[in-house]
């Protein structure tokens, strides 16, 4: 094996697989990249427990002098591709166990692993994708993943839920406390599926799609899904369960309907949750929502240890319903409006007691939900 490629195409192209290197793992040669030289092209594989890699270069700096295929140490190669300063780098099967690498005045020499115990990488048979844009499956992860669960207490709740039925596309993310929700009319005639995707997959899959703005192609069976790109697949294994009916616990009934400015909004609820209480299942900064009867919103936190904190925020509208008092995180509701697109927004009451809803004027086919908590 023995080829010459510009070093910034192959560096770009290795922090796309290094997604796929675990970080620990009882099979050592999974800390490898599987790396196939062909006569036009170069393959590149790595695997975890629960995402696959595989990335082709075929750039027009490429140049192969001798196809074949090695397992070199996946971290090691990457650091060194990222640390060399050289435009033009060569790479080079020297015997059967070792790679050199050189780099204008630099060579390395990389002890290999056998090329023949990296496991084949299952990847789903090609058929009946659903096609998405890049940008929409940004969007979703960044509208919803951040309410996934962080512990594994449920696991089912650590993964955003893709529920596809009647050209509709569902997803929905919970912690059990909040709830991000989005509804989507898309395009395809593929059929109905329900699926939860782990959260730290959609990390990995959305740091991928920055650098993209084409059409995805999405195939799906029980067990694990496949994103498509041009050059680049990403597959995940999914998680098993059933994931809850959480339509059940959205309101559709208010008693009390706010608009704010979002970013006035956004300010105050930073700055009064500098000295609000951390409550203490969840160790967020607790905050008081009220509606006095001069229609002006009181934002306030109260610590016995630290100290007090009130900010008056002014509704961009009149006030709908009656007067509500109500206590919740600080931080499920900053991170919900920053989902946002919208400039205004609203919060939705049902009652002091009752899950609140927040909506954008802007992004229509989103929704945020916060549990309140109670304080003496």
């Amino acid at each position: 094996m023995n080829f010459t490629i510009d070093r910034d195409v192959l560096l770009n192209h290795l922090i796309h697989v290094q997604k796929g290197l675990p970080v620990k793992t009882p099979l050592p040669i999974l800390h490898a990249i599987k790396f196939e030289v062909f006569s036009d092209y170069i393959q590149l594989t790595a695997s975890n427990s629960d995402i696959a890699i595989q990335v082709l270069i075929d750039d027009e700096s490429l140049r192969v002098n001798k196809t074949g295929k090695v397992a070199l140490p996946g971290r090691y190669f990457i650091e060194i591709i990222r640390k060399v300063a050289a435009q033009q780098i060569e790479v080079a099967l020297q015997e059967e166990r070792l790679l050199v690498i050189r780099a204008d005045r630099s060579e390395f020499k990389l002890k290999l692993m056998d090329v023949d115990d990296y496991p084949e990488v299952d990847f789903l048979d090609l058929n009946d994708p659903v096609i998405l844009s890049a940008d929409i499956i940004k969007q979703i992860i960044r509208e919803t993943n951040f309410a996934t669960a962080d512990n594994e207490k449920r696991p089912i709740l650590t993964g955003v839920n893709f529920k596809y039925e009647n050209n509709h596309l569902f997803a929905v993310a919970t912690d059990s406390y909040r709830l991000s929700q989005k509804n989507l009319k898309i395009r395809t005639h593929s059929k109905s599926f329900n699926i939860v995707i782990p959260n730290k997959s959609l990390d990995e899959l959305s740091k991928i799609l920055d650098h993209t703005h084409e059409d995805v192609e999405v195939y799906i069976n029980p067990n694990k899904v496949l994103f498509k790109m041009n050059k680049i697949w990403f597959q995940t294994r999914l998680l098993e369960g059933t994931y809850p009916d959480t339509q059940k616990i959205v309101p559709v009934d208010f008693q009390t309907v706010l608009t704010f400015n979002k970013d006035e909004l956004l300010a105050a609820v930073d700055r009064v949750s500098l000295l609000s209480p951390r409550d203490r299942e969840s160790n967020y900064n607790i905050i008081k929502l009220t509606l006095r009867p001069d229609q002006v919103v009181e934002i306030s936190s109260t610590n016995t240890e630290v100290g007090d904190a009130k900010e008056e925020v002014i509704p961009t509208a009149d006030p709908v319903g009656g007067l509500i008092s109500i206590a919740f995180s600080s931080k499920y509701l900053n991170e919900a409006l920053k989902a946002f697109n919208s400039s205004e927004i609203t919060l939705n009451f049902a009652g002091e007691i009752k899950p609140f809803v927040i909506k954008g004027n802007l992004d229509e086919d989103l929704l945020h939900l916060i549990l309140p908590v109670r304080i003496d």
